[in-house]
């Protein structure tokens, strides 16, 4: 607690680039025969901070954790914790708790011999293990749960326990491989929560790995995107969200329209009979053939008039209820077969009576336009 409390006072905005480096990867190589998992990956992680490596199945994530682990030993790079570098050390000699995704504990133990099996290894004194028991499975919400077995126990309550135990050596590194996959969505998102504020009142450098994005946004400080063993983009939520460095970030994060232009000036594009102003063309000349990317949120359907920048004459093909909001497909009438997503709130569709069939005029603002080279590529 003491550890957290004077973090919170030496960094109040929560700038975790401000923190030293706990752990840093420096072009890291991992090939399984002739595939190449990872491919020169470079990552400091600061202390203290909520790290998540994100990224479809068989990006290198998740070895790039057991790289971090010592249980797959890469070919080429170095890993370095809290300045020391560990590359060769075995997994014994990492300063390191682990969860994983299948909660790994032993069924034959007890809740509380689960979570003491670390310290009972490093023969300290039985009453120590006992309180340090005690004191962990009261942090993760489990006073009562010591003398049952792991089977006695709800999927929920197995990680946190796996969680508690992982923590029982106080490491300076918690490592979690999808943790919450194999979960029920109420129990992942009450879990997640919990894990969160667990991390920030510890403050014990984490690194999350999952390929949801929901999770990745809801708890890391900073995102580690990756595709084919190679790192996209490392950001704030929000910096991954609202910028995208590249197609395939801003199709895996969230949803995206994506529309095939033309560059048609410093400041413009054409998308088949509408021109529309971008507010970064990134100095492409014009001619040069792009993909348009524009969120489903940042349509804008209210206050349209006649001097309203990049608004399009639109068709509603589609609508569908979602709940808190309501997701449109459209069609633009100056360029049939062209169609594009937006979300709009319920309020919006009730006020303007928006439905099925009927023409609606929308605005594509220029500040929300991305531009992407269009051989890059888009998440599957």
């Amino acid at each position: 607690m003491l550890e957290a409390l004077e973090r919170a006072a030496s960094d109040p905005a929560g700038n975790t680039h401000l923190r030293p480096v706990h752990l840093s990867i420096g072009s890291l190589t991992k090939k399984f025969g002739s595939f190449t998992a990872l491919k020169s990956v470079s990552l400091d992680v600061h202390a203290g901070e909520l790290i998540c490596f994100l990224g479809p199945s068989g990006c290198g994530k998740t070895t790039l954790l057991r790289a971090v682990a010592g249980l797959d030993l890469h070919d080429e790079g170095r890993i370095e914790m809290g300045g020391e570098d560990v590359s060769q050390l075995p997994p014994s000699a990492r300063d390191f708790g682990i969860v994983f995704q299948s909660y790994a504990l032993f069924p034959n133990l007890t809740v509380a011999a689960n979570v003491g099996y670390g310290l009972v290894n490093r023969r300290l004194p039985r009453a120590k293990v006992a309180a340090r028991v005690k004191e962990l499975l009261d942090l993760v919400g489990l006073p009562d749960q010591g003398s049952k077995y792991p089977s006695q126990l709800s999927g929920g309550q197995q990680q946190r326990v796996a969680l508690a135990r992982a923590l029982a050596t106080s490491p300076s590194l918690l490592l979690l491989d999808e943790p919450l996959s194999a979960l029920d969505a109420r129990v992942r998102v009450r879990l997640r929560d919990e894990i969160k504020s667990l991390q920030r009142r510890l403050g014990v450098t984490t690194v999350l790995v999952t390929h949801d994005q929901e999770e990745a946004l809801a708890m890391a400080d900073r995102i580690v995107v990756m595709n084919h063993g190679v790192i996209e983009q490392v950001g704030t939520p929000a910096e991954i969200y609202r910028n995208p460095a590249t197609a395939f970030v801003a199709d895996f994060i969230g949803t995206m329209n994506f529309l095939d232009a033309e560059i048609a000036g410093p400041e413009h594009a054409r998308i088949g009979n509408a021109l529309l102003r971008c507010e970064s063309v990134g100095g492409r000349s014009s001619g040069s053939r792009v993909t348009l990317g524009l969120r489903p949120e940042e349509m804008r359907v209210r206050g349209i008039e006649a001097a309203t920048e990049n608004q399009l004459a639109t068709r509603v093909v589609l609508l569908d209820y979602l709940g808190a909001f309501c997701r449109a497909t459209l069609e633009i009438e100056a360029s049939p077969g062209i169609q594009i997503l937006a979300d709009f709130s319920a309020n919006a569709v009730r006020d303007l009576a928006i439905a099925e069939g009927q023409p609606l005029a929308v605005a594509l603002p220029a500040e929300s336009l991305r531009v992407f080279s269009r051989e890059e590529e888009i998440a599957a």
